[in-house]
């Protein structure tokens, strides 16, 4: 039997638009003569609903989508992921399904067995799991239904299992023979290999086929990269979706041969891509179209400019370039040349005279009190305020162009260069902002040469370096991707890195202690394996020494 893979971007709550979209795909699938099309998970409410599903209207209108999913299907059977209700004796109110819709009505229902609590997942505080899964027949095979984190939990790839269930091994022990996996997998970079070799070792252990249809789309700060993929019992990719695009995917149970549709090549590439995307999805599901974006002439807000751009259009985009008195003539020439090469409004707005009146008006509290990081800090917030204007004025949202390496050791400045509604590139370290710019130049020239030359600065005071106040970005991202992703000692760190010990504690200490910062921070985009933001979850007040 043909099957087919809807490779979806549902939108969170919006019931009529993810049904709208899992019909026409039903719709075109069945036209092209398949008798079976499956959905990402949660693609009836999209993923993550959080709270959202302990509302009772919430469940409801899951049921009612689903009734009409089903109703205008006919001819084609449906599997897609929905809210369902629990029963009383669980404690929770919902459970996180898989629905078969056929003939005209709901089938089948399993639910989720493995809810993780890990990262930026916490199903456990939503659902309630399942206490057992059955198979269910169909096109003369023994369909293992499974929901995303059931098939995580693989004895012959992972080294500590960190559930006692796995659902895959116990479907296959009753009769199983073929795995479906409805999943909505966030991206981090590395993620698609990754993600298949978890899933090949299933196929060549149970000598089973393996069929994964995953969810593409950005929702709040999760990215979901599509990338579906059926592999053969041997574990090979016999079928494969696009990533970061909507996509229709065809394979034939019997014969296992499928359609393999190009991906996205290369770390900088795919990092790039889930940018636009999540950057894209997040603006228009929150309904907007218009973003402003401070250019300084530096590498972050150029890039953060040419993502918005590719998001949105450049009639979308407004570049705002806020010279201060520190500015250099090199760095309001790039602003305005990356704004011409990306063909987006360009204003310039100096805060000097703002800068200023704040000197002025602080004159006598600060009388006899030396110049210090207080008077650098009223300029990015001069800056934010304009640019916050600007956005309540032409009704946009403000991208702020911090990268992740400032975040961690607190570079930034409260209602200043934080300010907006999405951090784009806060997940993005300060050597790979370079990586991904060159790449985009590599394709189209948009960033000015001397931007990615010139040393990082702020700007803030006279001849003022990044290098100033930390160490070269080339030793401080090491430091930070062992800190925060790997969870390594100061200790280790220096050993393995071969760095002094003190500079090591110092960045530490500079990370801890800016948690204030980071919590206060508008949502970002993560594209690594640990983010910033609800996935990273460490107390503000704390004396805890690393």
């Amino acid at each position: 039997m043909k099957i087919a893979l809807g490779q979806i971007n549902p939108t969170v709550g919006d019931f009529s638009g993810n049904a709208g979209k899992i019909i026409e795909f039903s719709q075109r699938a069945r036209g092209a003569g398949a008798g079976l099309i499956l959905f990402p998970e949660l693609s009836i409410s999209g993923y993550p609903p959080r709270d959202l599903v302990e509302r009772p209207s919430f469940q409801a209108r899951n049921q009612q989508a689903a009734e009409q999913i089903a109703a205008d299907t006919r001819g084609i059977a449906v599997i897609c992921g929905l809210v369902t209700q629990a029963s009383a004796e669980t404690g929770k109110s919902a459970m996180n399904s898989a629905a078969l819709l056929r003939d005209g009505k709901i089938d089948f229902i399993q639910s989720k067995m493995l809810l993780p609590t890990y990262d930026v997942f916490d199903e456990m505080r939503n659902f309630a799991p399942a206490n057992s899964q059955q198979l269910f027949d169909f096109c003369g095979n023994r369909m293992a239904l499974t929901i995303c984190e059931d098939a995580w939990n693989d004895k012959h790839f992972w080294n500590r299992q960190l559930y006692r269930l796995d659902p895959v091994d116990e479907l296959i022990k009753a009769g199983g023979n073929f795995v479906l996996n409805i999943s909505a997998s966030p991206f981090w970079v590395g993620k698609r290999e990754f993600r298949r070799e978890m899933l090949a070792s299933i196929a060549r252990n149970n000598r089973v086929p393996v069929v994964m249809v995953n969810q593409v789309g950005g929702n709040d700060s999760l990215i979901f990269d599509g990338s579906s993929i059926v592999l053969n019992p041997s574990g090979e990719v016999i079928a494969r979706g696009k990533s970061f695009e909507e996509d229709l995917i065809y394979f034939d149970s019997s014969t296992l041969i499928g359609e393999i549709h190009e991906q996205t090549p290369g770390e900088e590439a795919e990092a790039y891509a889930a940018l636009v995307l999540g950057t894209r999805d997040y603006v228009r599901k929150c309904g907007f179209s218009r973003v402003i974006v401070g250019l300084s002439g530096g590498i972050d807000s150029a890039l953060t400019a040419v993502i918005a751009a590719d998001a949105l259009g450049p009639e979308n985009v407004i570049g705002v370039g806020m010279p201060g008195p520190y500015s250099s003539h090199g760095s309001i020439a790039d602003a305005a040349t990356l704004a011409k090469n990306l063909g987006i409004r360009f204003e310039l707005l100096s805060i000097t005279e703002t800068f200023e009146s704040y000197r002025r008006a602080l004159h006598g509290v600060f009388a006899g009190l030396p110049e210090d990081v207080t008077e650098e800090n009223i300029q990015p917030r001069a800056r934010g305020t304009l640019l916050m204007a600007l956005a309540n004025k032409f009704g946009a949202i403000v991208l702020s162009t911090g990268n992740k390496s400032e975040l961690a050791v607190g570079y930034c400045t409260l209602y200043g260069d934080m300010v907006g509604g999405l951090a784009v590139i806060s997940d993005v370290p300060k050597t790979m902002v370079y990586r991904i710019s060159h790449h985009v130049n590599s394709q189209r020239p948009l960033i000015p040469q001397p931007t990615l030359e010139k040393p990082p600065s702020a700007e803030l005071r006279p001849d003022q370096k990044d290098t100033d106040s930390l160490p070269p970005y080339e030793v401080l991202d090491p430091i930070l991707e062992d800190y925060i992703e790997d969870m390594h000692s100061p200790e280790q760190i220096a050993h393995d890195r071969h760095l002094d010990l003190g500079l090591v504690k110092r960045v530490i200490c500079m990370i801890d202690r800016n948690e204030y910062k980071r919590q206060q921070a508008a949502p970002g985009l993560k594209i690594s394996a640990k983010a910033f933001g609800y996935g990273r979850r460490f107390p503000i007040a704390a004396r805890y020494e690393s």
